[in-house]
């Protein structure tokens, strides 16, 4: 539950924030504008000093008989003519009150009015007779408008039936009621504060607040907090997959084995440092394992978790417990090998090949990935060799003087070619991770900046090989999805079944933003030329950059509309995918609704 509800508390979270921002941001700017301006005091007349009522005028009785109904009569002055208002429900008359005769506020009456309210520079405008206006929208009978050519464009507001002045408005009012009007998210009348927009905002900002509260939580446990000496001392025992004792380990208890195998000297994968959102440092438990966790559900297959899989980061022991590591030995075996070459194949993709000091095994498939040892480093920028044609490409980079990891942590990089294509040489693919480039901007990626500063004869320790994306030992037709630096896996497994005779029908489709973004382009195209059973298509997003021999779109889009949609024998296929998360999802998704079964489709996810 717990990583949906992340997601979930994310996203409510950022639609909420949004309106929290607006709110501090309208309630600011409310705050800060001049009150009197805002309430039209500054060009606004005081009242006149209370007259005495004249004696020549008629009776209130007479007036009402003239008046015909009313239910109530009030006296009260209209510039300088004594005037009783009559009022009958909603409807109000007004009379003179020495002739009698009902009064008419007209154009000009209006004007008179409006220019004995007003004490400003400005000069009036033609009054505008209105039924009914925003600016004074508790005022639902009609009313005159007029304007003055003051510096804050002053409007007198009167009532079209007593002459009463409503309001006096301005531009700093107008823009007062913009804020208003976003902090009670009433956007159409500007005066409901119970209205429902702002009901559910409260509502999710309480929601927001509590499950905040709750992932607070859930992100401790109470072993946290207890030195690790006072807690119960537990072991751990470490086997392979072929069921031979690695090593047995202390721990303390409430430790997750994570953690237990880290301070032992044995470090799991790991790109998020046991953080539960990379899933790398899977670990096969003995025994009858627990319950299965969000987090273990999040990033494990079903399949997976029925004969234990577990994530070590979100594995407590709370016993004495067995597991089972995919790497065995290598895990804490840590290897040297000496830059031979760094080729920059686009500008932001660099190939590294490495020769190993120890001849590498048969455990260097393709598919398997290594576990680069970075070390703490404070490197200047121009560190970062890059080829002249390239310049441009960087150069729209905002990086900083400075490239700085603070302390060594280890990165995933996978073989790109089979090592006996390469007289034992370990050939990397790193893709360079400039970091957010915005006002919010984060460093750039740590491995990324590693490898793109070495250069031939620098020394590089490293972990491997793990993973257990391979190829299936079969003569099953095969379809190679990928992009970006998932070109690596793929490629180094599209040599091995060229190179050793593979008879079935092989492709591969390739997805990058532009040409100069593709790698290997030239390479893969003589493949197809030299192996009738292998065909390689290159797909852009960018159709700018497209010519009629290559294909526009998204890689799966484009691989779905000219192969599997049409394809006479999918079921029979197994598939192969490595690359961004977001392509890696879409097609993933694309196969399910194809109905591929899981247990044909390998794929190398990258936990970015």
């Amino acid at each position: 539950m717990t990583p949906w509800m992340r997601w979930l508390h994310k996203w409510v979270g950022l639609l909420i924030g949004l309106q929290f921002v607006l709110w501090m941001a309208s309630g600011l700017m409310m705050g800060l504008l001049p009150h009197d301006k805002v309430q039209g005091h500054e060009f606004r007349a005081h009242a006149p000093a209370p007259r005495a009522w004249p004696a020549d005028v008629l009776a209130a009785g007479e007036v009402l008989k003239q008046a015909g109904s009313a239910q109530v009569i009030v006296s009260g002055w209209l510039l300088d003519r004594p005037v009783y208002q009559a009022l009958d429900g909603k409807r109000q008359r007004l009379f003179d009150a020495r002739s009698g005769r009902a009064v008419v506020i007209d154009r000009e009456l209006a004007r008179a009015l409006a220019v004995a309210s007003y004490s400003g520079p400005g000069k009036p405008q033609t009054p505008i007779l209105l039924d009914w206006t925003q600016e004074v929208r508790d005022h639902q009978a009609r009313s005159w408008r007029v304007d003055f050519d003051d510096a804050q464009d002053t409007t007198v507001y009167l009532s079209a039936q007593t002459g009463e002045v409503l309001e006096h408005r301005n531009s700093t009012w107008r823009l007062f009621d913009v804020f208003w009007m976003l902090h009670i998210m009433d956007y159409a009348n500007r005066s409901n504060f119970n209205n429902p927009l702002v009901i559910g905002a409260g509502i999710g900002g309480l929601w927001l607040a509590l499950t905040g509260v709750w992932l607070l939580v859930a992100s401790f446990h109470l072993r946290e907090f207890v030195p690790q000496r006072w807690r119960r001392a537990r072991e751990l025992t470490v086997y392979a997959p072929n069921g031979s004792k690695l090593r047995t380990v202390k721990a303390a208890a409430g430790d997750s084995v994570y953690v237990a195998l880290a301070r032992n000297g044995l470090q799991l994968p790991s790109n998020c440092g046991g953080g539960q959102s990379c899933g790398l440092c899977e670990v096969r438990y003995r025994g009858v394992p627990p319950a299965p966790t969000a987090a273990d559900r999040a990033h494990l297959s079903e399949s997976k978790l029925k004969i234990g899989h577990r994530l070590a980061c979100n594995l407590p022991l709370d016993a004495d417990i067995e597991v089972e590591v995919a790497g065995g030995a290598s895990l804490w075996t840590e290897h040297e090998a000496t830059v031979e070459l760094v080729s920059a194949i686009t500008p932001f993709l660099r190939e590294i090949v490495l020769k190993p000091a120890q001849p590498p095994g048969p455990e260097y498939q393709p598919g398997a990935y290594l576990q680069v040892h970075v070390p703490d480093y404070e490197l200047p920028c121009d560190r970062i060799v890059r080829p002249d044609e390239h310049d441009g490409d960087w150069a729209a980079l905002d990086l900083p003087d400075t490239l700085s990891n603070r302390e060594a942590v280890r990165r995933s990089y996978s073989l790109s070619l089979p090592i006996d294509a390469t007289d034992g040489r370990l050939t990397l693919l790193a893709r360079f991770s400039p970091g957010r480039q915005d006002r919010k901007r984060q460093p750039p990626g740590k491995g990324s900046t590693y490898l793109y500063t070495l250069q031939p004869g620098d020394r590089v320790n490293f972990s491997g090989p793990f993973g257990d994306f391979a190829i299936r030992p079969n003569a099953r037709e095969k379809v190679f999805i990928g992009g970006g630096a998932g070109m690596a896996p793929l490629r180094a497994m599209i040599h091995a079944l060229l190179s050793q005779g593979a008879q079935e029908r092989i492709h591969y489709w390739y997805g990058a933003r532009v040409l100069r973004d593709a790698p290997y382009v030239d390479e893969m195209a003589l493949l197809a030329q030299r192996n009738a059973n292998f065909s390689w298509h290159l797909v852009l997003s960018e159709a700018a950059e497209c010519d009629d021999a290559l294909v526009r779109g998204l890689v799966h889009e484009a691989a779905h509309d000219r192969l599997l949609k049409d394809h006479p024998a999918l079921l029979d296929c197994d598939f192969y995918l490595c690359g961004p998360p977001a392509m890696l999802a879409a097609t993933r998704q694309l196969l399910h609704r194809l109905g591929v079964p899981d247990e044909q489709v390998a794929f190398d996810d990258f936990k970015i």
